[in-house]
């Protein structure tokens, strides 16, 4: 079984003096987060759509829901946890508790602020997961990286030809996913900035999904007016 998880549990700090978390923000005439919901919707191999978000966020998550998309069984709108990985994990269980999952069952993640995925990009998540068992979407990194451990000059510049820009969907086998997060310690748990490099700390394969430019994510006001000229451009 093919599953989603879209993380939605961010506060969205970083947009500035908001009375609403960032993806629940309109683009256009719906909130960011019905935008991303619905790229996932409409494709018929997800079992089901898990949307994970504040306790205080579920009841309103669900009627946008509904009143944007509709009333179905295939969209769950859950609780989230403190940190990202803490969401993905809970997405895991509850997955596990109430469908259960074998060697095939596939968990894809994306971020709730990043609405404008592609069918594409979805499709070779899910054929790369099960393929290779874990995968990452990334587009070639643009502009020279410069790395600086003291925060003041540069420690190296690595090969540009090297470097990539993250985004998601990341995607992963349950199963070895459940594994090796559980077979981490406290201490690397602590330097987790996604789930990807649950696998890379362990030594395991993870497979690059090209992504796209307008895969972004909306984190600062200026990524909302970007966002919203995509949008424009998409309707015309």
């Amino acid at each position: 079984m093919i599953f989603a998880a879209i993380l939605a549990g961010g506060t969205g700090t970083r947009m500035g003096n908001v009375e609403k978390p960032k993806q629940y923000m309109l683009l256009g005439d719906k909130p960011i987060i019905v935008h991303t919901i619905e790229k996932f919707f409409v494709n018929q191999k997800f079992e089901k759509i898990l949307v994970l978000c504040p306790k205080t966020w579920i009841k309103p998550t669900m009627d946008l829901v509904n009143t944007h998309i509709g009333e179905n069984d295939r969209i769950i709108v859950i609780e989230g946890g403190n940190l990202r990985n803490d969401t993905i994990m809970n997405a895991v269980r509850y997955v596990e508790d109430r469908y259960g999952v074998d060697e095939d069952s596939i968990l894809v993640t994306h971020d709730s602020v990043r609405p404008f995925l592609t069918h594409r990009i979805i499709e070779e998540n899910i054929e790369y997961a099960q393929k290779y068992g874990a995968c990452d979407t990334v587009i070639p990194a643009s502009d020279t990286i410069v790395e600086s451990v003291d925060g003041k000059s540069i420690s190296s510049i690595p090969k540009r030809e090297r470097m990539y820009q993250g985004q998601t969907p990341q995607s992963f086998r349950i199963m070895k996913l459940k594994e090796l997060y559980h077979s981490l310690s406290e201490e690397e748990k602590l330097i987790l900035t996604d789930a990807a490099k649950i696998f890379v700390i362990r030594g395991e394969e993870v497979r690059l999904v090209e992504g796209e430019v307008n895969n972004i994510k909306i984190t600062y006001p200026y990524d909302l007016k970007v966002a919203n000229g995509i949008l424009k451009g998409e309707e015309e």
